[in-house]
C-alpha cells in the first residue's frame, strides 16, 4: 500500500513524503541503493525504499518453505550478516529467520519471481546451472533466467555492477557528483564464431535482460523505471 506522507520510527524528526525519482538513491534503512519510488525527507537527505519504510512484520519465501522471517532494524548478533539473496553484506534493515539463520535484504526478499514486460519473461531462481551473463561463473548469489534458458544475471553481479558505477555516491550521501549510467553488458558477451547480427541481437536481449533485472533489484520493478533504465543503458 502506498501512502503520500508517512512517519517513521527511523527518523521521528519529520515525516517523510513518497516520490519517485530518476536519480539513485542509497536507503538509509538496508544502506543499499535504491532508484524510483521512496520516501524522502528533503530537509535531511534521508530515503527510505518503499520495502524499507513499510515493511512487513513477518513473511515467507517460496525459497525457504520452513523458514518464517521477521523483520529488524538492524543485524541480530554481533557478528557479520549476508544477505542469502545477493551476497553482499546487511548493515541495516532486514527480513531474518531465528531457526535458520537466513538473512535477506528488504528488496531482495520482495524481488518478483518472474519478470514480464509481455515480450520477454525472466525467471527468479535461487541456484541456476547455468553461468551468469557478467561473471562467467555458476552458482552464487540467486539468479534471473531468461525463458530462452540462454541469459542468467546472478543478483550478486547486477548489485556489484551498481556499487562500482556509483561508488562515489553510495561512499558519502553529501557527494552530489555521481555517474547516474547503469552499467552495461558490452563487454560479457563471448562473441567468437558469431556474426555480427548475432552477436548485436545477442547484446540487445543481454541489454534487455540486464535492464529488468536492475529494475528489480533497486526495488522498483515497474514498466517506467525500466524505461528510464533503458535509457541510462543505452547512454552508456
Amino acid at each position: 500500500m502506498k501512502y503520500s506522507e508517512i512517519a517513521h520510527s527511523s527518523h521521528p524528526q519529520h515525516k517523510l513524503r513518497f516520490e519517485c525519482s530518476e536519480s539513485p538513491f542509497k536507503c538509509d534503512g538496508c544502506k543499499e541503493v535504491g532508484i524510483g519510488s521512496r520516501y524522502k525527507c528533503t530537509a535531511c537527505d534521508f530515503d527510505l525504499h518503499m520495502q524499507c519504510a513499510i515493511p512487513s512484520p513477518a513473511i515467507s519465501h517460496s525459497f525457504y518453505t520452513k523458514c518464517s522471517f521477521q523483520f529488524f532494524s538492524r543485524p541480530p548478533g554481533d557478528k557479520p550478516r549476508i544477505c542469502d539473496a545477493c551476497e553482499r553484506e546487511v548493515t541495516g534493515f532486514l527480513y531474518h529467520c531465528k531457526d535458520c539463520g537466513f538473512d535477506l535484504h528488504p528488496c531482495c526478499a520482495k524481488l518478483p519471481m518472474v519478470l514480464d514486460d509481455g515480450e520477454s519473461k525472466l525467471y527468479l531462481y535461487r541456484k541456476v546451472s547455468a553461468s551468469c551473463q557478467k561473471c562467467g561463473r555458476k552458482g552464487r548469489s540467486w539468479s534471473y533466467r531468461s525463458s530462452c534458458k540462454k541469459y542468467n544475471l546472478h543478483v550478486a553481479c547486477v548489485k556489484d555492477m551498481l556499487v562500482e558505477n556509483w561508488q562515489g555516491y553510495l561512499g558519502e550521501k553529501s557527494v552530489r557528483k555521481f555517474d547516474t549510467r547503469i552499467p552495461s553488458l558490452k563487454n560479457t558477451l563471448p562473441t567468437q564464431n558469431k556474426s555480427k547480427s548475432k552477436t548485436k541481437k545477442g547484446l540487445q536481449m543481454a541489454g534487455l535482460a540486464l535492464q529488468f533485472v536492475i529494475s528489480a533489484v533497486l526495488g522498483d520493478p515497474t514498466t517506467l523505471i525500466a524505461g528510464v533504465i533503458g535509457t541510462m543503458i543505452s547512454r552508456a
